[in-house]
């Protein structure tokens, strides 16, 4: 090195040790605040599983029952879902929304409306179709709206939201109408829980090999663990604290409190929010910010198929992280809304910041390691010696952020499958834990889209397509 620039950087040598040491030390507190947001929020969690009393089904002949399954390209998966959804719910009225599919998904409905004439079409065509859920879930309501004769009670027609691959347990209206769901004239919303049906297939992939189905094994069991666990855990708690999520699948709405958002400035016969990657969560939102009660009803699922393909599952959470990203704009909404309480409020913002503090950890780390690869170049005594102090912190702090998702493993086996032993839950639960670590990808890849403003809605590929069929849509902006 060049004499001159040697005595430059020797000049400023203990500002470089000082910076090294702050970030890395800003980032050692950020990792011990990230750990104990988790086990906060799994502690409550926990807690909220352990106090959970399970309800007494209700009356469904109380209720007029509509469900919507919104379909782009279904072909694979739609008749299958008609029938099972007939099955569980003889009386009720099936939508089937079809975005202007490119397959046979609208022949395969039309053929099914032949010979029942509770299951109705609800025909799309671009440039109005393939903008996302919500538009479509929109033009549905405003049939359903339109169908009903006059003088119908509207209070006691529930929408329900499924999708293409849904399948609802038995007894799950029964459920939905029950004394502290539906059955509550104050209750807008109720979301039901959501299981893997694949979480025991042994080969996930046919045709591919023993690794690759593995793989492929693990990543279905660790959906399934974090929706009928984690994600279970996580309503419960907020069903104490009056947060309640809406999911993009089990979701049933009170026809009138669908109304109520309608009559908003701008919104009529567009109830739930048509620019929007999380349309889902969005409208449970709208609702409560309206005053609706929203509730989650544990005593019953609706499956769906858990991906087994990680580049589809990258895919389908990098959406949801960026949806969740756009949720930051109800921020000022819900802090000076009357409708949540303390608890709930503080719930809400954990929820709309978890991307974002994946996101600054994907920064801070890498520019962490930056300034210690440049300080062992310009000055390796200094680093050396610091590295000595923080870094076994640094990687403790790296390692222990997502710990206490490890304690799912075992909360899911108790629940789920007992009849596997407990070390078995131990597993699962390590592998929850690797899991976890995904959030900080898709977080940083919803960051990036959002900075090229690339905000298309995509459609998951189910897994019994083997090519895409159409191309994403881009929002309205």
């Amino acid at each position: 090195m060049p004499d001159a620039l040697r005595q430059f950087f020797e000049l400023r040598r203990d500002g470089f040790v000082q910076l090294a040491g702050l970030i890395s030390l800003a980032l050692v507190v950020y990792m011990a605040l990230v750990f104990g947001r988790f086990l906060v929020y799994w502690a409550g969690s926990r807690n909220a599983f352990r106090r959970n009393r399970p309800a007494r089904p209700g009356d469904p002949s109380a209720f007029q029952w509509h469900l919507v399954i919104p379909c782009r390209d279904e072909e694979a998966v739609i008749a299958q879902t008609l029938t099972g959804l007939r099955a569980v719910a003889p009386a009720a009225h099936l939508w089937v929304i079809d975005d202007d599919s490119e397959d046979a998904t609208r022949d395969l409905v039309l053929a099914a409306a032949g010979h029942d004439t509770l299951v109705h079409l609800v025909q799309r065509r671009r440039p109005h179709a393939r903008i996302g859920k919500g538009a479509a879930l929109n033009a549905a309501y405003r049939e359903i709206s339109a169908s009903l004769p006059p003088g119908t009670d509207r209070s006691r027609v529930v929408l329900g939201v499924v999708d293409a691959d849904g399948q609802l347990d038995p007894g799950t209206l029964e459920q939905v109408g029950n004394e502290h769901a539906m059955g509550r004239p104050d209750t807008g919303a109720v979301q039901i829980g959501v299981r893997m049906r694949n979480a025991e297939d042994p080969r996930p992939l046919a045709g591919r090999g023993r690794l690759a189905n593995a793989l492929a094994r693990a990543l279905v069991r660790m959906q399934d663990v974090e929706f009928q666990a984690n994600n279970a855990g996580m309503q419960l708690l907020r069903r104490r604290t009056g947060s309640v999520g809406l999911g993009g699948n089990g979701q049933f709405v009170r026809l009138t409190a669908l109304d109520s958002l309608t009559a908003e400035e701008g919104r009529d016969g567009r109830p739930w929010p048509e620019r929007a990657l999380l349309e889902d969560y969005e409208s449970g939102l709208d609702l409560r910010l309206a005053g609706w009660r929203l509730t989650h009803v544990t005593e019953t699922n609706v499956s769906q198929e858990a991906l087994v393909s990680w580049r589809r599952f990258l895919t389908q959470r990098t959406r949801w992280a960026q949806g969740n990203m756009q949720c930051l704009r109800y921020t000022g909404r819900v802090l000076r809304s009357p409708h949540y309480r303390p608890a709930g409020k503080a719930e809400v913002l954990y929820t709309f910041l978890q991307p974002v503090v994946c996101v600054l950890l994907v920064v801070l780390t890498p520019l962490s390691l930056a300034i210690t690869g440049a300080g062992l170049v310009l000055f390796p005594e200094e680093t050396a010696d610091f590295q000595l102090t923080y870094g076994p912190w640094m990687v403790a702090a790296f390692v222990l952020a997502t710990l206490p998702m490890v304690f799912w493993g075992p909360t899911y086996r108790r629940l789920v499958r007992p009849d596997r032993s407990r070390l078995t839950g131990l597993l699962w639960g390590v592998l929850v834990w690797l899991y976890a670590y995904h959030l900080f990808v898709v977080a940083a890849r919803a960051a990036v889209r959002m900075l090229l403003g690339r905000n298309g809605w995509a459609k998951t590929r189910r897994n019994a397509e083997k090519v895409a069929v159409g191309a994403p849509t881009a929002l309205e902006s």
